[in-house]
């Protein structure tokens, strides 16, 4: 399940019902000087790995090799790099349009504008197609009945068709090939047969045998599946662009005679200063020069808490700003941020990334050649050796190319894969698609997020430790007191622990907050504070805090906030990130099923994620991390093991998570950017739904090889009888669709490995967003 760079060609790949495309004429050579190398180039077509293979395999040559070559699937986007054979872009758009693809030169204002032209001219198509296949179909029901429409399953023999059946078919089989057929004839010619060749001659071959129905069948389902790979690439694109909202545009800039302009975030240099007032967006990565306050950086770093910022504190773009008023310095252009490196990052991922090679695909290498290598030799041998009648064996030969036709074999897997999506979103496990299915069942390695993950993602009151004569209750009062009309994470914890209690919420007066530090005001008629213990030594009580127990209460993965009245420490709270209650059951339970390696990676403390991690039974701990640190953990373990997933819910993840063979999203309160890179999203954000998948998984993959082997020994039968002239048309297709109708009863058994509960709260969010993308990914 590799998503990594493939920039190596697989010597004959084959393509998928994935690949498609479409040629145009290639412009005439011109005398245009030769540019310089290092271009790219925009192709229409380029939609998944086996295109990169076949671009790989014709326009390489041409540049000095492959390792010239660099493609982003995502954008449709080929990179002939600097180092290779110098040639004019008129010749490299003739080179690429000899693939049955077209190319132009890359122009990013318009690019966007050819993708959404290309897939209007795909839906379009495959819309006109399908139109004319139900038109045909239902001409023949109507003038037929139901029972009549069998016919078209089992062969017209010698009634002919109606003529208006036949134009509706024939317009569906035309609108239908349009985009492959180029695609197919640069395939002859280079003597390297493909799933769209073989397409592409087995309708043919059924139209020359008057079975126009199945010949429209195929080219309608073909083509759909080239629009739905289409459109799951844009899906994957507009995520990226997602992530463009999380800065903010402009940035209030200080100019040299002190005034502030809005200027848009692009054009601040570096060394310039800006403010970022309370509840905003910080626009560039910088350095706090004067302000203090706290700021939220879960977006970036994964912290779970608000993070104290002063002067000399670095602040990351896309961040929030709390309570106070920033002076940041740019520390960094708008092109050089975290978030812009995040943004790249899962670009980058997602072009390097390769759909799974179907075993149908890896099959078809050999199975292709093969089957049209027999069609031709049952269709000359018998004549010329034993002098059999040419339309008798050339008949056979046609009928092989019918029954060779993959229908059933490439269903097999697909309908196993739709039962699937179908059972585990019942479940409240949503999956992007068949590739995805496919992965748990060989996971190794699992890589987790620890807050939102493993841990709640919200605070709660871990201890509440009482310091000379104040008691337990007087400690919670005041903290509860001074935190009656905050709506803080932290403060929250404190006031339903409080609530717990049965404490009163006793709102003291003159509250007012210490950006960084904490919150004071006066309660029962005396001054009383509550921070960090950076506060409490600014308050002359540093030493006062017992740094064993202060040390207990970091060991333990907990955030300390002294509480004090006046002079006095009242005593210490002890505030912690729930831990998920099952979190150690299920871990174990990952390890029983042979996941032998999970890891933590996180932005929180080292302390308090070694802490975590020694409760729930991790096997490493990563801590302190930023996302390029996550990505490169991650490489690290694909480098060790065979299928490496990750886990995470934020942005912060979203790099990580595209770089792993594949990802899992908590979809209830993930990211909408978490959400869309990954391949599985738990709607209840249940990690415990993890081991479910796995079997789930391992199921689907026993069905779907007991599919393949049927439709296989079927076709064996056939290809068997077809030698020997024992085989008819009507019998290989009620063979093929008899197959069909076998293999998609045995998916069916896939419906009850799923509960029969609604999908739970918070999916309908989530579903909305991927349902549309599992049914691309998975044909």
């Amino acid at each position: 399940m590799e998503r990594r760079a493939e920039h190596e060609d697989e010597q004959g790949a084959a393509n998928d019902t994935c690949c498609g495309g479409q040629a145009s004429q290639a412009p005439q050579a011109s005398s245009a000087p030769v540019p310089e190398a290092g271009r790219s180039f925009r192709v229409n077509g380029l939609d998944c790995a086996e295109e990169v293979a076949i671009l790989n395999r014709v326009v390489g040559p041409e540049v000095g090799g492959a390792e010239h070559l660099a493609f982003d699937v995502l954008n449709g986007r080929m990179t002939v790099l600097e180092g290779a054979k110098p040639l004019r872009d008129d010749q490299i758009v003739k080179i690429v349009g000899s693939t049955g693809m077209s190319a132009k030169p890359w122009d990013a204002e318009t690019a966007e504008a050819d993708q959404a032209a290309h897939f209007r001219r795909q839906r379009l198509f495959t819309a006109v197609s399908g139109g004319f296949w139900a038109a045909g179909f239902g001409w023949h029901v109507f003038e037929s009945g139901a029972i009549g429409a069998v016919g078209l399953f089992s062969g017209h023999g010698e009634v002919p068709m109606p003529l208006i059946e036949v134009v509706a078919f024939l317009v569906a089989i035309v609108f239908g090939v349009w985009l492959v057929a180029p695609k197919a004839w640069s395939a002859a010619r280079r003597l390297a047969p493909d799933m769209n060749l073989l397409m592409v001659v087995a309708v043919a071959g059924a139209i020359a045998l008057g079975e126009y129905f199945e010949a429209a069948t195929v080219a309608f389902f073909f083509a759909l599946s080239l629009t739905l790979e289409s459109w799951s690439v844009g899906r994957a694109r507009n995520a990226v662009a997602a992530l463009l909202d999380l800065a903010p545009p402009t940035a209030r800039v200080i100019r040299d005679d002190g005034s502030e302009a809005d200027v848009p975030a692009a054009e601040v240099a570096v060394g310039t200063r800006f403010v970022v007032r309370g509840g905003d967006r910080i626009p560039l990565d910088g350095e706090v020069t004067d302000g203090a306050g706290a700021v939220d950086q879960a977006p970036i770093t994964g912290e779970s808490a608000l993070v104290p910022k002063e002067a000399g504190d670095e602040v990351y773009a896309g961040t929030i700003n709390g309570e106070g008023t920033l002076t940041v310095r740019a520390t960094k252009p708008a092109s050089d941020t975290v978030l812009s490196k995040i943004i790249r990052m899962v670009g980058d991922a997602h072009s390097r990334r390769a759909e799974v090679e179907q075993w149908v695909t890896r099959f078809a290498r050999i199975y292709t050649p093969i089957v049209m290598a027999l069609a031709v030799l049952i269709a000359l041998l018998p004549p010329l050796l034993l002098g059999g009648a040419w339309d008798y064996w050339i008949y056979n030969a046609l009928v092989l190319l019918v029954i060779a036709c993959p229908c059933a074999l490439v269903i097999s897997t697909p309908v196993s894969i739709v039962a699937a999506l179908a059972s585990s979103a019942r479940s409240g496990v949503l999956i992007k698609g068949g590739a995805y299915v496919e992965a748990p069942a060989r996971m190794t390695a699992l890589a987790m997020d620890k807050t939102g993950t493993i841990t709640m993602g919200e605070p709660e009151v871990a201890g509440l430790h009482p310091l000379g004569d104040a008691s337990e209750r007087d400690l919670l009062e005041a903290a509860v007191g001074l935190e009656a009309r905050s709506s803080h994470p932290l403060a929250r914890a404190i006031l339903a622990r409080g609530e717990r209690d049965g404490i009163a919420r006793a709102a003291a007066e003159d509250t007012r907050t210490v950006p960084g530090r904490g919150v004071e005001g006066t309660w029962r008629g005396g001054p009383i504070w509550l921070g960090s213990d950076r506060f409490a030594a600014e308050k002359g009580l540093g030493d006062a805090i017992p740094r064993d127990l202060a040390e207990r209460i970091e060991g333990a993965g907990s955030t300390l906030v002294a509480v004090g009245s006046g002079d006095r420490l009242m005593g210490l709270i002890a505030l912690r990130d729930r831990i998920r209650p099952d979190a150690r059951e299920i871990v174990a339970r990952l390890h029983e099923q042979g996941v032998t390696t999970i890891v933590m990676l996180t932005g929180d403390n080292e302390r308090t994620a070694r802490a975590v991690a020694a409760e729930v039974g991790i096997d490493e701990v990563r801590a302190e991390l930023l996302p390029e640190d996550k990505v490169a953990a991650i490489e690290e373990l694909v480098a060790r093991h065979d299928v490496v997933a990750m886990i995470g819910d934020g942005v912060n993840d979203a790099p990580a998570m595209a770089r792993a063979h594949f990802a899992i999203a908590m979809g209830a309160v993930g990211s909408d950017a978490a959400i869309e890179t990954a391949d599985i999203a738990l709607m209840t954000d249940d990690i415990g739904k993890v081991p479910w998948l796995v079997g789930h998984s391992r199921r689907t993959m026993g069905v779907i090889r007991q599919n393949i082997a049927l439709a296989l020994a079927t076709k064996a039968l056939f290809v068997g009888l077809t030698a020997f002239g024992l085989a008819s048309m009507w019998g290989a297709i009620a063979a093929d669709v008899g197959v069909s109708l076998l293999v998609v009863a045995n998916a069916m058994r896939l419906l009850r490995a799923g509960g029969d509960a609604p999908p739970p709260e918070g999916g309908e969010r989530v579903a909305t967003r991927m349902a549309q993308g599992a049914l691309a990914h998975g044909h």
